[in-house]
């Protein structure tokens, strides 16, 4: 190990992204409903006998002030422009995350949503300005450019289309990129006109900001200080105060957790586990926020209160829409109206869709494995939820109350037809193309440029085998497998994929990184060998020996851990995300000929198996 790998420490990164967790999806899918049910419940208040106290709600009017200077806002107001700093605060860390550790940091992996969500962005607009290319409702095209993040995966979660998995994590990195536009628009767009003074006081505030990170104290109040002042000065310049969060999210750093500092957390508790005074309790407390980045833990504090308190507030005091025989027959009629409708469920489906068959076909990018254009094709038909930034956008771009009304029907009829046509899609093309049983067989067909194979590319048997390197009957079957090699030759083409069970082998995930690491320099059956070998010793210190006993250049292998982590990463969740849609649960797991392997994996059970395979009895 060279000493430049010593002095950084060794690398610890999560073993799944954190959307992907089903603690997450839960709490998305109730996110969902909350939202939906504040949505619900501000339009039948709005249309019922009590109406007038819904808008006299929306109008109390709340007073702040601080010495001579005071601020009147309604409660409206107060829920769009200073509550919904925090939804825009949360939007901005996720952004910043997914750019600096997350699907945003490979350009390969992320080319087809991204463009694929530019595209999403541009089309709407375009639609909706064909039918209003001027006046007064031109200026609302921004309407149409936005998804709703938290219906979207709610409606995944209704609908269940099956093995969504993969089409989920598209969809959110494709929202990224869409939350990215739709910042962008709201700041040069729908900003009032520019007061100087206050611009270079908020810009003084930027850089202020951005060294609180070198701070060695109290970063966190010094943030929520600053963060206060930028909000101000944002809205005594015309710039949308909201944007505050933004600008402040961004310049939170975002790092992925390191061994080192784990290490020293580990080493503050069993001191104070030693002995419990509020000294050492303290520097524990201190060692274990340390050792994970402000990025994460505030989305972990802030963000359940905007899931579960604003945005559900938000919907309250903005979904209220008046539905009766007159607004409705005026939307019927608006250009407005149906403006919004075309741009966010034909421009959405048309953009996303189109853009991604066009990336695939030149060549500029490619799908993940297991995703096809017609799954892309149901998740473009949801994109056109258009919800929360889109009534953010009706507030501040539409100022007569009537086309307000129209907008906001325009919003809640597209989000309706946009759920309806998803669910259409899937249920069709499942009806058409009836997807097999669950792990029964092989989900993602054997790519020899992409999986590790050992054999003849044309063999007629094939086994896949997928395990984990910490896994003792993984190492018992491997050498089983080398028998069974043997015994066929030339016929037998075998494929490892990675399927680490964490909560049973916790160093799993960590030797398949590095394996893949190796793989770069063409060592990944050499890096295999030595990881089956030392089983019981998979910390990094003795992976980076591994390395150099496989015979990598150490340099690039570290290099390739850390700076090019995000590739061998998606590697390895890739065949680990296959194994979870096939249900699998436990390792090893052997397909023989794309078929899943029932009973014994000795060699004799396995050649038996193969045997079969190529008679044609199974």
């Amino acid at each position: 190990m060279t000493e430049a790998a010593q002095q950084r420490g060794f690398p610890l990164l999560p073993s799944r992204l954190s959307r992907g967790s089903r603690a997450t999806r839960t709490t998305d899918n109730t996110a969902a409903a909350l939202l939906l049910t504040f949505t619900v419940i501000a339009i039948v208040w709005a249309n019922s006998p009590w109406a007038q106290t819904y808008w006299a709600l929306l109008d109390i009017p709340i007073e702040f002030g601080v010495g001579d200077h005071h601020v009147e806002m309604t409660v409206k107001h107060v829920v769009n422009d200073a509550l919904m700093t925090f939804f825009f605060f949360i939007v901005g860390l996720e952004v910043t995350r997914e750019f600096t550790i997350g699907e945003l940091t490979d350009r390969s992996r992320a080319a087809v949503p991204v463009i694929a969500a530019a595209a999403g962005l541009i089309l709407p607009a375009v639609v909706f300005l064909a039918f209003n290319p001027s006046g007064e409702n031109a200026h609302a095209w921004g309407v149409v450019i936005s998804t709703d993040t938290a219906f979207l995966v709610g409606a995944l979660a209704v609908i269940k289309p099956m093995f969504p998995a993969r089409l989920r994590l598209f969809l959110l990195t494709l929202a990224v990129v869409d939350d990215v536009g739709a910042l962008i628009v709201i700041a040069v767009f729908y900003s009032d006109s520019i007061q100087v003074g206050p611009l270079l006081t908020a810009l003084v505030l930027l850089v202020a900001l951005a060294l609180v990170r070198y701070l060695p104290a109290a970063r966190g109040p010094a943030y929520a200080v600053l963060g206060i002042a930028l909000w101000i000065a944002l809205y005594l310049a015309g710039i949308h105060p909201t944007l505050a969060g933004v600008a402040v999210a961004v310049l939170i750093p975002v790092f992925t957790p390191e061994r080192a500092p784990v290490e020293r957390a580990v080493e503050q508790i069993r001191v104070f586990r030693q002995s419990p005074n509020s000294q050492y309790a303290r520097a524990a407390s201190r060692s274990l926020r340390e050792s994970i980045s402000i990025n994460e833990r505030m989305q972990t504090a802030v963000g359940p209160a905007v899931s579960f308190v604003i945005l559900p507030l938000f919907a309250l005091v903005n979904a209220g829409v008046v539905l009766d025989a007159h607004s409705l027959s005026t939307a019927v009629r608006s250009p407005l109206t149906w403006g919004i409708i075309a741009g966010l469920v034909v421009g959405k489906f048309v953009g996303i869709t189109g853009a991604t068959w066009l990336v695939r076909r030149t060549g500029l990018g490619e799908l993940a494995p297991g995703l096809s254009l017609r799954r892309i094709a149901g998740g473009a038909a949801l994109s056109g939820i258009g919800f929360t930034i889109s009534l953010f956008i009706v507030d501040i771009a539409i100022d007569d109350p009537d086309r307000q009304d129209q907008a906001r029907i325009g919003v809640l009829a597209a989000s309706a037809i946009a759920f309806t046509l998803g669910w259409a899609i899937f249920r069709i093309t499942d009806w058409l193309s009836p997807p097999e049983p669950v792990g029964l067989k092989l989900l993602r067909p054997v790519d020899p440029a992409r999986d590790h194979t050992r054999g003849r590319v044309d063999a007629p048997l094939t086994l896949v085998e997928y395990g984990d390197f910490e896994c003792p009957f993984c190492s018992r079957a491997t050498g089983m497998i080398d028998e069974v090699r043997s015994h066929f030759g030339d016929d037998l083409l075998y494929v490892w994929r990675h399927f680490p069970l964490e909560r049973a082998h916790p160093r799993a995930f960590d030797a398949a990184r590095a394996c893949e690491a190796a793989a770069l320099q063409g060592r990944f059956w050499e890096m295999a060998h030595e990881l089956f070998d030392h089983q019981d010793d998979l910390e990094w210190s003795d992976i980076y020996r591994y390395a150099v006993a496989a015979g990598c250049d150490i340099e690039q292998f570290d290099n390739d851990v850390r700076v090019h982590s995000s590739k061998v990463l998606h590697r390895v969740e890739d065949d680990a995300e296959d194994a979870e849609a096939m249900d699998l649960n436990s390792t090893p797991t052997l397909f023989v000929n794309g078929i899943r392997h029932r009973g014994p994996w000795d060699a004799a059970s396995l050649i038996r198996s193969l045997e079969a395979a190529r008679a044609g009895r199974r």
